[in-house]
């Protein structure tokens, strides 16, 4: 109980700033939440995709390889459909790359989608504790201009007191918000050099076997 009175005396002591900053906070961290739960879910899709494919590559079997990639909505799947379309029609490696190219390119904004917001709430939770900070200095020195000289000094440094938590607010919201970017953006990163590995291997496969005519359907 002394603990959470502890944070609900804080909060007060920080002033109105404290409230735009607690908005920041709990928009980071929802942001923060599906973009874990959505790359993780990614990452997992595409791991269990390519490990059913890879056999299938090995032995040449694209007909098979479209039916599992046409039923899933991994992002490894519509990269590999892009260049599975382009078998037959392709008559160079190029080709095929450049059209997995093309669809690595509309799948890698949605891997990206809102992990950049983290870093602008991570400033403006800074730069709000700061403002704050200032509003509150302002009001208290407004303040000690009109009380007995006597006084002065011990309101003031009350006043600067209460005005320091909206900073330090500010930073206990900004600094998790950019360790949450930061992993999140490692995160991402890993799951698209993955599908830049599976799509040369995806090459090579159909470089070293030439596919059914089927496997244009």
């Amino acid at each position: 109980m002394d603990f959470w009175n502890l944070i609900v005396r804080f909060f007060q002591g920080g002033g109105d700033f404290m409230y735009p900053i607690a908005l920041v906070l709990i928009c980071g961290l929802a942001i923060a939440i599906e973009r874990y739960y959505h790359l993780t879910r990614a990452a997992a899709q595409n791991r269990a995709l390519w490990n059913d494919v890879v056999p299938l590559l090995a032995n040449g079997d694209f007909r098979q390889v479209v039916q599992i990639t046409s039923k899933s909505n991994a992002a490894i799947a519509q990269i590999l459909n892009y260049g599975l379309a382009r078998i037959q029609s392709a008559r160079r490696r190029d080709d095929i790359e450049k059209a997995m190219e093309e669809s690595l390119m509309e799948v890698v904004p949605q891997l990206e989608k809102r992990t950049h917001y983290l870093a602008t709430f991570a400033n403006l939770a800074t730069l709000l504790g700061l403002l704050g900070t200032v509003m509150g200095l302002i009001r208290a020195f407004a303040a000690v201009a009109t009380v007995n000289p006597a006084e002065k000094a011990n309101l003031l440094s009350a006043s600067i007191s209460v005005a320091m938590n909206c900073t330090a607010f500010g930073l206990m919201t900004a600094v998790p918000i950019l360790i949450i970017h930061a992993f999140l953006q490692t995160k991402t990163t890993d799951i698209i050099d993955s599908l830049e590995m599976a799509s040369v291997k995806f090459l090579n496969a159909i470089t070293e076997r030439k596919p059914e005519p089927a496997a244009a359907a």
